[in-house]
């Protein structure tokens, strides 16, 4: 099957995939296991004129700062940025992959540096 993009939204516009990530993270943070979240924040420069912007930056309860880059589905190109992003800074970086309904639901999380 061929993804499609339903055309460009604007920077700080989410996307149902992450507004449904957002409404994970608030409940995360109800519980205590999140301090603080932010969209689209942060935005890293990987080379000349090559950047990246992460979805998410999680500071956890550990204060440890990871950005998380939420996904339906991944792209080559948005797979080499993160693995780059992570290879160069300091931080982890979190792939999330939203689980269709059909397959059970929730979230799937691949770790990056």
């Amino acid at each position: 099957m061929k993804h499609r993009a339903k055309g460009r939204r604007k920077p700080g516009e989410m996307n149902g995939t992450e507004a449904k990530m957002a409404a994970f993270l608030e409940a995360k943070k109800q519980a205590g296991e999140v301090l603080w979240y932010a969209f689209e924040q942060y935005t890293f420069k990987l080379a000349n004129d090559t950047r990246y912007t992460p979805d998410f930056a999680v500071l956890l309860a550990n204060y440890e700062l990871e950005f998380w880059e939420v996904k339906g589905f991944w792209r080559d190109d948005a797979k080499v940025k993160i693995k780059v992003a992570a290879a160069m800074f300091p931080h982890k970086f979190i792939g999330c992959r939203l689980i269709p309904n059909k397959r059970g639901g929730g979230w799937e999380f691949e770790v990056f540096g």
